[in-house]
């Protein structure tokens, strides 16, 4: 059957979704209240960097690159989910669940890599600050941030072929709120050792060496913050990185439980509140993590507000 065929046939039912009315409501106004904080607090932080000379750096340029793959990342998937809430056929054909996959992992690696580059540029920032402005130019950050992109969405489609090549079962039940890797691989009739691991090295790619490399920029950044004979010092060294690590320890914990297991312990219940939380959870916090814990992100959105308050009272 050609895959022209197989996305017109086939469709998938989402079986997540509560049925009673009163809790459809709820999760309507719950979703939707997290979204809008979501949506509200990246475009905050991306409209505070671009508006604010003061944080045109590399470091706040890729903490905008950040908030602005946030807000394609959730906006791939919550809309779907607060349609599917409302209505009573909750279905997704096969070339539709295909494409909602792509970019949803592909921003979710895109993630996993800017967060890498946003390490590398606090080793050069604490390690080689000398160098730092010779090294950390606006073209290298632009050409990391569009690889970050690429890169992501390149190894997103790879896998995503891969997956909606193989034969699926006659059973369309999708566990799930939307199409994610390990809910549509249970739906995969083969049981092959080689599909299994094929999908692990594309997640180990998106997940596990940009994790590596994290470790390697911290580890290098501890061995130099220790060198620092002043208190004062190395608390404020590690000031500058207590944000990122934060993040880092939050959307790697989520990912590596989701994508680096075999599909052999898929747990829907349990898989359904951990794709909830990297999905709303994680976004939501960043822009909180980044400005709670920086007082110039802090100030520059005090001012955007501010002036945004003065101008509709004009």
């Amino acid at each position: 059957m050609t895959w022209g065929n197989r996305s017109v046939l086939m469709e998938f039912v989402f079986l997540a979704y509560p049925s009673h009315p009163e809790l459809c409501a709820l999760s309507f106004l719950g979703v939707s209240l997290v979204y809008t904080l979501i949506i509200s607090g990246n475009v905050l932080i991306v409209v505070a960097i671009q508006t604010e000379i003061r944080l045109h750096t590399p470091m706040y340029c890729f903490l905008g690159s950040l908030s602005g793959v946030e807000i394609c990342y959730t906006t791939v998937v919550v809309p779907h989910i607060l349609a599917n809430i409302l209505q009573s056929e909750k279905t997704i054909s096969l070339l539709s669940c295909a494409t909602q996959m792509v970019f949803f992992i592909g921003l979710g690696s895109t993630d996993c890599f800017l967060l890498a580059v946003m390490a590398y540029d606090r080793y050069v920032a604490i390690c080689h600050p000398l160098q730092y402005p010779l090294i950390m130019t606006l073209t290298l950050c632009v050409r990391l941030v569009v690889a970050s992109v690429v890169i992501g969405l390149f190894l997103s489609l790879q896998l995503v072929a891969f997956i909606f090549s193989l034969p699926f079962c006659h059973t369309r039940g999708l566990e799930h709120f939307f199409c994610d890797v390990p809910p549509v691989m249970h739906l995969v009739c083969t049981n092959s050792h080689i599909h299994e691991q094929s999908v692990m090295v594309a997640a180990t790619l998106a997940i596990a060496v940009p994790f590596f490399l994290i470790a390697t920029s911290y580890s290098f950044i501890v061995a130099a913050v220790l060198k620092i004979h002043s208190a004062a010092g190395r608390h404020r060294a590690f000031s500058t990185c207590s944000s990122h690590i934060t993040v880092v320890l939050l959307q790697y914990g989520c990912c590596a439980f989701m994508y680096l297991r075999p599909t052999t312990s898929y747990h829907p219940k349990q898989d359904q509140f951990i794709s909830m939380v990297y999905t709303l959870g994680t976004p939501l916090l960043n822009p909180l993590i980044y400005t709670l814990r920086n007082s110039g992100m802090k100030g520059a959105i005090g001012r955007v507000l501010t002036r945004n308050c003065l101008s509709q009272k004009n």
